[in-house]
Parts: structure tokens; C-alpha cells; sequence
């Protein structure tokens, strides 16, 4: 079964963006570096799915002796490990680089990278990639987060507790004949 064809591929550098956000930069601190890892893939779980964007966050195991490996999180979002001794930098390169020839066959209509990495930034642009910083997507995050809660807001707000109000009036008028006992 094939993906569906997103409206952009997002690139995001995960412990570049733990470190600049201070809400996951605080919970590193205090929870540990794991903790910050989910909060990261779960604010970008619900960004990634509201936008329809193809997320990839990118964590660097630069100084694990481990193999990378990839986990699928939802059907827009994964989370990549890069190889030991790699960057998540050169990592994120290298798929802007395989990416830019999708772009050019239209399969994906924009590549994202999201760094305050300012070198990266300018590689990344090199290859045809748009640019967010840290501050940018953490601003985008809390923003759709307030769309959504105003969104399921005026959504409970708008339907009353009671099913009678959500009937037109017609029908009202006839379970009140029914109550009172007028059976016409």
C-alpha cells in the first residue's frame, strides 16, 4: 500500500530542536533526554498530521555504537536514527540531495528543513530545501495546537448536552404532543 502523496517533506534535526525549544529543553533537563525525544515526536505527531506534511525527525547516533534504524509512528511520521559516527546534519543533506529530484518529477511539492543550525541552513537551501528555524516551528506547533483547541472548542461548544436541541422544531413539537399525551 502506497503513502499518500504529501503537500511537503519535513526534515526536522531533533536534538537541534530540543535544544532550542525551552519547553523540551526543560524537560531534558529534568526528565532526561528520552523524555524530550517523545514530547518532540509527539508535538510533531499531531503538526505533522494537521498540515499533511511527511514528517522525518532526525536523531543523530553520532556517539552510539549502534545501526540506524527508522520507526513509523503514524503514516505521516517517522523517526530516523542515523548510523553510528553520523550526523544528523549529514543525514538530513543527504535527503535534500535524493529529494531534490522528487521535486523536480512533482512527487513532493516541497522539502522543509527545520535547524537553527545556521551551515546547515545554507546546505539545506543549496539543494532547493526551504528553511525553519527552531523558533519558527516551535511558534508554527503552538499555533496549530490553539487552532485545534478552538477548533474543538466551538465544536462543543455549538452542540448542547441535550439531544431535543439538536432536532428541528417540527420534531420537537411533536414529542411535546407525545409527552402531554395528545396523539393525533
Amino acid at each position: 500500500m502506497s503513502r499518500p502523496s504529501a503537500e511537503a517533506v519535513l526534515l526536522v534535526d531533533g536534538y537541534n530542536i530540543i535544544g532550542a525549544w525551552p519547553c523540551l529543553k526543560k524537560t531534558r533537563d529534568t526528565a532526561g533526554l528520552e523524555a524530550a525525544r517523545t514530547e518532540l515526536v509527539e508535538a510533531m505527531t499531531s503538526y505533522s498530521s494537521f498540515l499533511g506534511y511527511d514528517t522525518q525527525v532526525v536523531f543523530d547516533a553520532q556517539y552510539q555504537n549502534a545501526c540506524g534504524n527508522i520507526e513509523i509512528i503514524t503514516e505521516l511520521l517517522s523517526v530516523h536514527y542515523t548510523d553510528f559516527g553520523q550526523t544528523a546534519d549529514t543525514y538530513i543533506e543527504k535527503a535534500c540531495a535524493s529529494l531534490r529530484y522528487q521535486i523536480a518529477q512533482s512527487r513532493h511539492a516541497r522539502v522543509i528543513v527545520a535547524t537553527s543550525d545556521r551551515a546547515q541552513q545554507l546546505m539545506v537551501q543549496g539543494y532547493g530545501a526551504e528553511w525553519l528555524s527552531a523558533q519558527q516551528l516551535c511558534g508554527e506547533v503552538e499555533t496549530m495546537v490553539c487552532r485545534m483547541r478552538q477548533k474543538y472548542q466551538s465544536r462543543k461548544q455549538s452542540k448542547s448536552r441535550f439531544l431535543v436541541n439538536s432536532i428541528d422544531a417540527k420534531a420537537r413539537q411533536r414529542l411535546a404532543e407525545l409527552r402531554m399525551g395528545f396523539n393525533k
